[in-house]
């Protein structure tokens, strides 16, 4: 699941990023309202955390854009202000959830985690292809011969293919999706992980291959 982080101290921003990618999300950071809006046109996230007080663009002028640009996505508001008129503001303005500074990083994840399966309306944890099952709250990829507990970038990746079966995938999106528009690893960092998978599924007896096609992406295949 990959998060857009729209927070302007960059010290809290930074411990925020490590909170989430130890939770297994992936994150961008931004840091002004003016480069949040421009990262959401890609609509390549499940959820923004977006800061009330931002330079260029304050956090309810950007929530109010994407709200009229019809953009639904979760949002989770932080203020250093514990004025009722801000939180009112906020709602008003589409937010799903907002969070006073100070707060607990168990308290944060927990919103994302309870905005986001509202969004989505997931009821079922886990994910099934063939014989094989993700469980997306321990990140736990199984078969009836065992199972094993996968990687951060390992569970991003098999959950955008448990959730497209059969639908080609490119390297660029798993770049984009998992790794960030600002990342610096090069495109073969892909190739790396499918292998990864790919021992995992054959020691787990999966039924379930993962497919390349030729400079064009990766797909699951469900083997008869």
């Amino acid at each position: 699941m990959r998060i857009l982080l729209a927070e302007d101290e960059k010290d809290l921003s930074h411990a925020l990023v490590t909170i989430l990618e130890r939770s297994n999300y992936s994150v961008d950071a931004v840091y002004d309202g003016e480069e949040a809006l421009a990262y959401l046109t890609s609509n390549n996230y499940d959820g923004l955390i977006l800061d009330i007080m931002m330079p260029k663009i304050d956090g309810i002028t950007v929530l109010r854009t994407i709200r009229e640009q019809q953009n639904s996505i979760p949002v989770l508001l932080l203020t250093a202000k514990s004025e009722i008129d801000d939180k009112v503001a906020g709602l008003d303005a589409g937010a799903n959830d907002y969070l006073t500074k100070p707060f607990a990083a168990k308290e944060l994840l927990a919103r994302i985690r309870a905005m986001t399966r509202e969004h989505t309306r997931v009821i079922d944890t886990t994910l099934h292809t063939g014989n094989l099952t993700l469980d997306l709250a321990s990140f736990t990829l199984s078969s009836p011969v065992g199972s094993f507990r996968l990687t951060n970038k390992e569970f991003q990746m098999l959950e955008l293919l448990m959730r497209n079966p059969g639908q080609l995938i490119s390297s660029q999106r798993f770049l984009e999706r998992i790794w960030g528009y600002n990342s610096d690893v090069e495109i073969n960092v892909v190739w790396v992980y499918i292998s990864y998978l790919r021992k995992k599924l054959t020691a787990l007896d999966g039924n379930v291959q993962i497919k390349a096609a030729r400079n064009a992406g990766y797909f699951l295949e469900v083997l008869p």
